[in-house]
């Protein structure tokens, strides 16, 4: 197990809490949720902007852009509901059920796309140790949202 990319994903996961109590914070202060999401993602942009320059690497080219599947250009959508969600969500059901929430589906999400080897992930079947560790964490976000 390689720890740093594990270790690198429960940061991510943390600070998606305190992402959320950010944009909350931005929208009630600024007097406007839409504001709050929309700022995420201009100093989110800005950011990987800054990133992207030191890191460089180049551009890719108009080919490989152009090999790129349509669908695949929509994960920024995605963010954006996510972030919305979280950003409007949050606040009114608390961050422990948000968070749960979120990670309940995207563990059903990620069940399904690594058993049918969908988005380019490998495929890796259900088991019924996934599906028992599924329930668990289901009745975990019981307990929390109750």
């Amino acid at each position: 197990m390689q720890l740093i990319p594990y270790l690198a994903a429960l940061i991510a996961g943390a600070l998606l809490t305190v992402q959320v109590g950010l944009n909350s914070t931005l929208g009630r202060s600024a007097g406007n949720m839409r504001f709050a999401v929309l700022m995420n993602f201009l100093v989110g942009s800005v950011g990987l902007l800054v990133y992207f320059a030191a890191a460089g690497g180049g551009l890719p080219t108009r080919y490989s852009l152009a090999a790129v599947p349509a669908w695949a250009w929509f994960g920024g959508f995605l963010g954006a509901f996510y972030v919305t969600v979280a950003t409007l969500v949050g606040p009114r059901i608390g961050a422990a059920a948000l968070l749960a929430l979120t990670v309940l589906g995207q563990l059903l999400a990620s069940l399904l796309v690594d058993q049918f080897g969908w988005l380019g992930f490998p495929t890796q079947p259900i088991s019924p140790t996934k599906l028992a560790g599924a329930a668990l964490l289901l009745g975990g976000v019981g307990l929390i949202v109750r």
